[in-house]
């Protein structure tokens, strides 16, 4: 790295502890939480972006499946739909379910003319009937379940570590399924193809109440770290907050929240340190080939499709994995807020405000582009309070400039976005 990028970095890190030292450092360590799993999401798109040119806008969904992880492995299972036999029915439908995709694929590839029409279609209707056969009286045994606190399934009640990269497993699964099926597509094909299914995710999420509970939100997922009111019944740390002369709520947020960021920060460091590697790699140096000229590649003998499946399947593992550190940070999971303004917007534009193809661009892009994200706001209402402080009370135009604070979040990224592409097209930090 050279003097420039330093500086840009020491910049941002200068933001953010300037944020603690005027207004709270709870509030400067929650940036630097969610900056580091922003840049995380940020390598994942620059890999698929950055270095092979796979144009995904459905980023959202796979961080979304990543969220589905936690729930599913680290809570305690609900065992009465288990006795009652619910859950294993629903296992049943989708081991069924499975079977007939596989059944129908093995038959389109032996049999050809009308036979493989009907035998498609025999397969695929008998294994549709049979799917719902199994899986809706199961569905409405588990939602029947204490439907205000359950109605799930449960998870497998292991160490919530673990489902980080679990997480990141379904994630990549997706990417393999949506890989073998829209690759082929030219770019902007492929981005609506990766638009729609991400919906289609976000949608089965907040509707199938079976899996983790949907609009209904799961809470209490166990965390890496203790929670606050643990620390705060603990006399050990009640002792040191004194010695230190900290408030033990203040104190606990703080002690939870470097928790927390020592642990993003190793992830973070690990995933940079691979990206590196695999970037300056014969490997990193033919996927930039193949994302500069497909032609002169597949000329070359390199299976560009093959690549391609890779690199998604990597970079949507990378967003999987982050999409499980959100929930765990949060302690819940909450599918109505994944939305693409939040989950694939923000997300492009800290790779192109950052640098595409270059991963510490990316890291900076990540934070810088959350610091602003979290700031703007508080900035826009000051701002218009500033600007029609001389107005009369009840005035129309005083209300309705204080009621237009609440867009100054787009607003700033729009303009953020026109003035790199305009003066640093290739980002803050370049490819070299």
């Amino acid at each position: 790295m050279n003097l420039r990028n330093i500086l840009l970095f020491a910049c941002v890190a200068g933001l953010i502890l300037l944020e603690g030292m005027t207004a709270s450092w709870n509030t400067a360590l929650g940036i630097v939480n969610m900056g580091l799993i922003s840049a995380i999401l940020a390598l994942g798109v620059n890999m698929q972006w950055g270095y092979a040119g796979l144009f995904n806008v459905g980023v959202v969904g796979f961080v979304a499946l990543g969220g589905l992880a936690p729930v599913l492995i680290s809570t305690p299972p609900v065992s009465a739909v288990w006795t009652l036999a619910g859950a294993y029915r629903i296992i049943l439908a989708l081991v069924l379910g499975a079977a007939a995709i596989a059944l129908a694929i093995a038959l389109n590839r032996r049999l050809a003319g009308r036979r493989r029409v009907v035998a498609m279609l025999v397969v695929l209707i008998g294994g549709f009937f049979l799917f719902r056969a199994a899986f809706d009286p199961g569905v409405e045994v588990v939602e029947a379940f204490r439907p205000s606190t359950y109605s799930n399934i449960g998870g497998l009640g292991l160490p919530v570590l673990l489902s980080w990269p679990v997480g990141g497993l379904f994630a990549a699964g997706a990417a393999w399924i949506v890989g073998k099926t829209a690759l082929g597509l030219r770019s902007d094909y492929l981005a609506i193809a990766t638009l729609g299914i991400g919906e289609i995710i976000i949608a089965v999420m907040k509707n199938e109440d079976w899996l983790a509970r949907g609009v209904k939100n799961v809470i209490s997922i166990p965390r890496p770290v203790p929670f606050e009111t643990d620390l705060q019944a603990d006399p050990g740390f009640l002792q040191w907050a004194s010695y230190f002369g900290a408030d033990p709520v203040t104190g606990s947020t703080v002690v939870v929240k470097l928790a927390y960021t020592g642990l993003f920060v190793a992830v973070l460091l690990v995933l940079l340190w691979l990206s590196e590697k695999a970037l300056n790699s014969p490997w990193g140096r033919m996927m930039r080939a193949i994302r500069d000229n497909e032609v002169a590649a597949e000329a070359m003998g390199k299976d560009v499709t093959r690549r391609h499946l890779q690199i998604f399947i990597l970079g949507s593992a990378v967003c999987g994995l982050a999409g499980a550190m959100i929930v765990t940070l949060d302690s819940q999971l909450t599918p109505g807020t994944y939305n693409p303004l939040r989950f694939t917007f923000l997300i492009w534009v800290m790779v192109i405000v950052g640098g595409s193809g270059n991963n510490w661009g990316a890291v900076l892009g990540g934070f810088l582009i959350w610091y602003l994200w979290i700031k703007v706001e508080p900035w826009g209402n000051d701002l218009m309070d500033l600007i029609t402080s001389g107005m009369a009370d009840g005035s129309p135009l005083k209300q309705h400039l204080q009621d237009s604070a609440a867009h100054m979040r787009l607003l700033t990224m729009g303009l953020i976005l026109l003035l790199v592409l305009r003066f640093s097209p290739r980002g803050l930090i370049p490819e070299r």
